[in-house]
């Protein structure tokens, strides 16, 4: 074992005076002679608590926001369970309007809306409003904002300005998130998610409503307060299988 790298570089960092109790050389020593090629790449930051490192709890309320199929639930998930956070996830599958829309969009678009208007009315004003002493902080899978950028794409205009003025009545009180975080992803990527993902009223969803879609987004966030938001490209990332990658999307978090 003492021709190994992988025993003499972790040996190394921690007693690089021992000496081998047989060969009589020291750590160090045998460190230098050895032939073995491999050279293990250190791991503790990976393998640390993440929440000794970043401290998203300064934050009270963080929301994790992007497309369809980008990675919210699962991302807004990991986090909950790395920080011990209170984790709110839009209740969209109780919804029995959803499967309708994406059969007959015009007939069913405005029923679609309200009642989503309405469910993340009340679980925002359950969930916000009743604080968890045993939580560091808030973290969910959508903000409020988001019902307007779905309406605006779906809705006829005369629709819109009604739902627009009912948004505004009933979002009045509702607490904004301290933090925004925007998951950008290619409609490509978008695309291989949903269809991975197996949700039957999805899989018709073409790449022209996903763009709509992220223009909607890109054009709340230019008229919101820019230290509040995080725009972070995850096209070239899969934070789910790769550790490095949700250490990046961490770090820019906590940037």
């Amino acid at each position: 074992m003492h021709l190994r790298n992988f025993v003499l570089f972790p040996l190394n960092d921690v007693a690089t005076s021992y000496e081998h109790p047989i060969l009589k050389k020291e750590i160090g020593q045998l460190l230098k002679e050895t032939t073995d090629k491999e050279s293990p790449e250190k791991q503790q930051r990976w393998l640390k608590n993440p929440q000794e490192v970043y401290n998203l709890s300064a934050y009270n309320y963080i929301a994790i926001e992007g497309n369809i199929g980008a990675g919210k639930t699962t991302l807004a998930t990991m986090i909950s369970e790395d920080f011990n956070a209170k984790l709110i996830l839009e209740r969209f599958k109780d919804n029995p309007f959803l499967p309708k829309f994406y059969e007959d969009q015009s007939r069913y678009a405005f029923p679609l809306e309200m009642s989503f208007l309405a469910d993340r009315y009340q679980q925002l004003l359950d969930d916000i409003g009743q604080y968890d002493l045993f939580k560091d902080f808030m973290i969910g899978d959508y903000d409020c904002y988001k019902s307007l950028i779905f309406a605006n794409i779906t809705l006829t205009e005369e629709e819109y300005s009604l739902y627009k003025k009912l948004h505004g009545i009933m979002y009045r009180e509702i607490a904004r998130p301290d933090l925004y975080v925007y998951l950008y992803q290619n409609p490509e990527r978008l695309l291989e998610n949903i269809k991975k993902r197996g949700r039957t009223f999805e899989q018709d969803i073409s790449e022209n409503y996903l763009l709509k879609i992220n223009k909607g987004y890109l054009n709340m966030m230019k008229n919101s307060s820019p230290d509040k938001i995080k725009i972070i490209d995850i096209s070239e990332l899969d934070f789910v299988q790769n550790r490095a990658d949700y250490l990046s999307i961490l770090n820019q978090i906590n940037s």
